[in-house]
């Protein structure tokens, strides 16, 4: 009742010849598992593959056009402020208004290296009582330089909270302070407010 098929039963099944003139046919409202691309695409496609360089040469030579034109739009955006192209360290709302509310302010430390080539000159002069002089203005210009960059340091962090109580703010207090020692013609990204003025 419940016996195996005999091996000569099996044998025809199993040796069916399988001929090329019956293909597999798949029925056509089956999908078809990936979805049809759009022309615009294929065309994109068949474009960049075209465009791919055949040797490590023209792929080196590539790289360094792309390189150089993303150096380019990073020193117009230090120009222009453009947020788009700055590099990482100069992004976001947080370092942008650290920016303007040094460059709205006069700070002591930006008058550093003029002030530090006088004293050099006046120290370098062999006359006692202005030797003197120059250690005593190296002293005050240190001190003041000091007293200035805690100010701003709080006054900014303060700032910084009530504008931006949600925005990380780490290292952005630094970042400003590290601007006030570069004289403001010479910051970079260049000053987008007045002096005086808000940011």
């Amino acid at each position: 009742m419940f016996r195996s098929r005999s091996k000569d039963e099996k044998a025809p099944a199993a040796q069916a010849p399988v001929t090329e003139d019956s293909p597999k046919t798949r029925d056509p409202q089956a999908p078809k598992g990936r979805p049809t691309p759009k022309r615009a695409m294929a065309q994109s496609q068949r474009r960049s593959v075209l465009n791919t360089p055949m040797t490590r040469k023209e792929a080196a030579k590539r790289q360094r056009e792309e390189r150089r034109a993303n150096l380019e739009k990073q020193r117009q955006a230090m120009a222009s402020g453009d947020e788009r192209y700055l590099p990482p360290r100069d992004k976001g709302p947080v370092r942008k208004f650290a920016r303007d509310f040094v460059d709205s302010r006069f700070c002591v430390a930006e008058f550093f290296l003029p002030m530090a080539v006088i004293i050099l000159v006046l120290s370098m002069i062999r006359i006692g009582s202005l030797q003197n002089i120059a250690l005593l203005l190296w002293l005050v210009v240190i001190v003041l330089i000091v007293l200035d960059s805690v100010v701003t340091g709080f006054r900014l962090k303060k700032l910084l909270k009530e504008r931006f109580p949600d925005e990380p703010k780490k290292g952005a207090v630094a970042y400003a302070l590290m601007r006030t020692l570069q004289m403001r013609r010479l910051r970079l990204p260049k000053p987008q407010v007045k002096r005086g003025e808000r940011p």
